[in-house]
């Protein structure tokens, strides 16, 4: 009998420092969204990041309990400053906390690479039964100076080894085309999500599932939105679950996330179970 991993669900990528636009500060970042997710989904989470230590810890100590967190110090965290939503969102970044280097050592059940800003390394080493990347952080430039972020012309990376799913936007779709070619090559999964419009599943063999995006009157706030699907889509299809179940399933997650406002609006799996079962 096989042993069970020492963490069910493993994010790689900042934790970040959004600076909103009244001037408040909390935690975000792909990895920070992914793994809360995965912990009220009844996961042990862990990110494995770089930063300011102290700040870092500072920064997600209402969370603390919820997520483990493994630290490569740096001398800043990565900070961006954010306004608008959705597609019409833009952000700046004012600092970058570097590469986290090398190949990562897990014990995991999922592993997820989730950059936001060019940071994770391609390689792992141990055990992970499944691989999954969200490639937003992969497809950023930023000028220097200004630190506007921007996407470039072609993903500057690629999918990790053994890649089971990836999970992008349709903004990103056109910069991750050699990306997502890869990817379906060997066998992952690929969502598209796209705000309200259907969500889009490309299966390895070439086939296109449609998945529509229930109606939510009145959002509060979507920043994260896409990083609280991917956790969402991930652990759904590593349980067994479609793609296109899975991706309904997400797309609850992501419901009960926008509902509400900031880290605290992720929503416990029987919120989205119950948010799943009322649009069915």
């Amino acid at each position: 009998m096989e042993s069970r991993a020492s963490v069910d669900y493993t994010t790689v990528g900042h934790v970040a420092i959004d600076v909103m636009a009244d001037g408040s500060r909390r935690p975000g970042g792909s990895a920070f969204y992914s793994a809360l997710q995965a912990a009220r989904l009844g996961q042990r989470a862990r990110i494995i990041t770089r930063g300011a230590p102290g700040e870092i810890e500072r920064v997600i100590e209402p969370y603390g309990r919820e997520v483990e967190v493994e630290v490569s110090a740096a001398a800043q965290t990565t900070t961006l400053e954010s306004s608008g939503s959705g597609a019409r969102r833009t952000q700046r970044i004012l600092a970058w906390a570097g590469p986290i280097g090398g190949q990562v050592a897990v014990d995991t059940s999922i592993l997820h690479f989730a950059p936001i800003a060019r940071e994770t390394p391609n390689r792992w080493t141990g055990r992970a039964d499944f691989v999954a990347l969200t490639p937003q952080g992969l497809v950023r430039q930023w000028a220097s100076g200004s630190g506007h972020v921007s996407l470039v012309a072609h993903a500057r990376g690629s999918a990790p080894p053994g890649c089971h799913a990836v999970v992008l936007s349709e903004r990103e779709r056109a910069s991750c085309e050699v990306l997502i070619a890869r990817a379906a090559a060997a066998g992952a999964i690929v969502a598209v999500t796209a705000g309200p419009a259907p969500t889009q599943i490309l299966l390895p063999g070439g086939e296109v599932l449609e998945v529509e995006v229930p109606t939510l009157e009145d959002p509060a706030d979507d920043l994260g939105a896409g990083d609280v699907f991917a956790a969402a889509f991930f652990l759904a299809l590593s349980e067994g679950r479609g793609p296109r179940v899975a991706a309904a399933f997400a797309n609850a997650a992501a419901a009960v996330r926008m509902g509400g406002t900031g880290p605290e609006a992720i929503g416990q799996r029987t919120a989205i179970e119950r948010r799943m079962r009322a649009v069915a």
